[in-house]
């Protein structure tokens, strides 16, 4: 059976965490979308980490890994994780690669970096991990595939004819150095023969998995509003974080996908720009961020110090919609024993009129949260291990979310290790 993990909200739901507990009783693990822009972050036997582009199945000893083809393959990243893994005592984990996978080149992040620096105050919030430029080759049919990497003469002609088209793009508009394409080959031909064992034809591998029945997890990153067709475009990521696109990025046909778990936070948070109508400041801002994850609401892959909101049961509801939840993971919930009070969104106000659905972009910079209130707990809820034996007023606060959102909660995370889960 084929379940989906993804992100209900704008990222960092927490979704590593879940992943990593959904491992545990799968066969294959499968990053299908996105690259080394976003992490999960993950704390096993083996210690806490921030994974950007290993599947969430590294720690689990009988789970097969898959970069699939729909994945920005950054190789330098990579191989920097694996290795990392292994420094750390992780024994070495079983990764297949899709010899369809493009890879993200050195020319992609510079000019991510460039492009968002020229744009300054008006930029989107880029990580700088060449992710759009990236998506933009990859469309205009000049990316380099992992298979073109056993290829020297197909390579090396795709390397100079993509370097002779950046570099006037370079001379032209950012007035800096050119690249030089015989460095950019032999940095890439060095990785050929430690990737040439993992590197296979995921379609036909995956496919085969699905009719032995084997249990596979297919995991997105960032979440359903940051998709660029039906998030707060344009401050969106450039591939398509939502559970449908996962038959794409993996080559699987989109009914064999049978559960889609959707991680929401019990409050919200945003990295990046764009509008973020539930979004507080100040103190309050301050107090959350630094409660908040592990070791405080910081990105996994930036170090980026998130903004912080209130839950958006308008937003979360849309991204759950978009998404196809069949059922509802709610991270973090113990962050939110210190308050008297709990604010919900529950509608928005724009020019006069309330709403209740997510509106387009320039609609969403006009809106303004209205909120319900709701008790507090104020106790430590981190130690509870089943639903009853929550305090009264944290119940109250995720049935009130349920009802809002419309969809069943089955999973609740009250802290950072896989065993501090609640099912419901």
């Amino acid at each position: 059976m084929v379940k989906a993990i993804v992100g209900g909200n704008w990222g960092d739901e927490g979704k590593g965490k879940i992943t990593d507990l959904l491992a545990g009783e799968s066969d294959i693990v499968v990053r299908y979308q996105g690259g080394a822009n976003a992490g999960h972050t993950i704390i096993s036997q083996y210690g806490k980490f921030a994974l950007h582009l290993l599947p969430s199945g590294v720690f689990r000893k009988q789970v097969t890994n898959v970069i699939s083809q729909g994945v920005a393959l950054d190789l330098k990243m990579f191989f920097s994780e694996l290795d990392n893994l292994t420094e750390r005592g992780v024994p070495t984990p079983n990764i297949k690669i899709s010899n369809r996978a493009q890879l993200v080149m050195p020319y992609h992040i510079l000019l991510d970096k460039l492009e968002e620096d020229r744009l300054g105050l008006k930029g989107f919030g880029s990580t700088k991990s060449g992710i759009a430029p990236f998506y933009s080759d990859k469309y205009l049919k000049t990316g380099i595939q992992i298979c073109d990497l056993f290829d020297d003469e197909l390579l090396r002609e795709k390397i100079y004819s993509n370097c002779k088209m950046k570099n006037k793009l370079l001379k032209s508009i950012y007035k800096t150095s050119e690249f030089n394409p015989n460095i950019i080959y032999n940095e890439l031909i060095n990785y050929r023969d430690r990737i040439d064992p993992m590197v296979c034809d995921i379609a036909v591998f995956l496919n085969n998995a699905v009719k032995q029945g084997k249990n596979i997890l297919v995991e997105g990153q960032l979440g359903a509003l940051k998709d660029p067709d039906n998030g707060i475009y344009p401050f969106t990521t450039s591939s398509s974080p939502l559970a449908g696109f996962g038959a794409v990025g993996a080559g699987i046909p989109p009914y064999e996908i049978k559960e889609i778990v959707t991680v929401v936070k019990s409050y919200s948070s945003c990295v990046g720009a764009g509008a973020f109508v539930s979004e507080i400041f100040g103190d309050d801002a301050d107090t959350l961020r630094k409660l908040g994850g592990d070791c405080g609401e910081y990105g996994a892959t930036t170090g980026r110090p998130r903004r912080m909101g209130w839950f958006d049961a308008v937003a979360t509801r849309y991204g759950c919609m978009l998404q196809g939840a069949t059922e509802i993971a709610l991270s973090l919930i113990d962050v939110l024993g210190y308050l008297d009070k709990i604010p919900v969104c529950t509608a928005y106000e724009i020019d006069g009129k309330v709403i209740t659905d997510f509106p387009v972009t320039p609609l969403l910079n006009k809106a303004k949260p209205i909120y319900t209130i709701l008790d507090g707990w104020k106790c430590d809820i981190s130690s509870v291990r089943k639903y009853e034996y929550l305090p009264y007023n944290a119940k109250q606060y995720i049935e009130f979310i349920e009802k809002q959102i419309g969809y069943p909660i089955k999973f609740i995370s009250n802290g950072p290790k896989r065993d501090d889960i609640i099912l419901k």
